[in-house]
């Protein structure tokens, strides 16, 4: 599913930062071991920002770049984690050799110079 170009100039200016704020969060998580599997993984329930792997552990991360680190924070509603964690599930059912894998959502909070890992920023269901 190729993701829709961005039209205006303000969307493909806000696409641009939203890539690259996800190419930030992508670095921290390789900084801390993990192999990035997938960026914008699309599903038929909706898109994961970025999926990584370390070991056993199977990472879901929500991406949120806001002007402030507790802004970022409570953009992260409840809604979105279910869709989060409904697109996590598509995207596992096309690939059951992970399913043995533990499995975490977290999110990785963005603001100006500052970044801030959440692990198990949330729970799926």
């Amino acid at each position: 599913m190729p993701e829709p170009a961005p039209r205006t100039p303000a969307q493909r200016a806000a696409h641009a930062r939203g890539v690259a704020a996800e190419g930030r969060a992508a670095r921290l998580l390789e900084a801390q071991g993990f192999a990035i599997v997938a960026r914008r993984a699309r599903t038929k329930a909706g898109e994961i920002d970025l999926i990584a792997r370390r070991g056993d552990l199977l990472v879901f991360c929500e991406v949120k770049q806001r002007a402030s680190l507790a802004a970022a924070a409570e953009s992260l509603l409840t809604r979105q984690q279910r869709r989060i964690a409904a697109a996590a599930e598509a995207w596992l059912a096309e690939r059951p050799e992970l399913s043995p894998l533990d499995m975490r959502f977290d999110a990785i909070l963005i603001a100006g110079t500052a970044a801030e890992h959440l692990p198990g920023a949330f729970e799926a269901g």
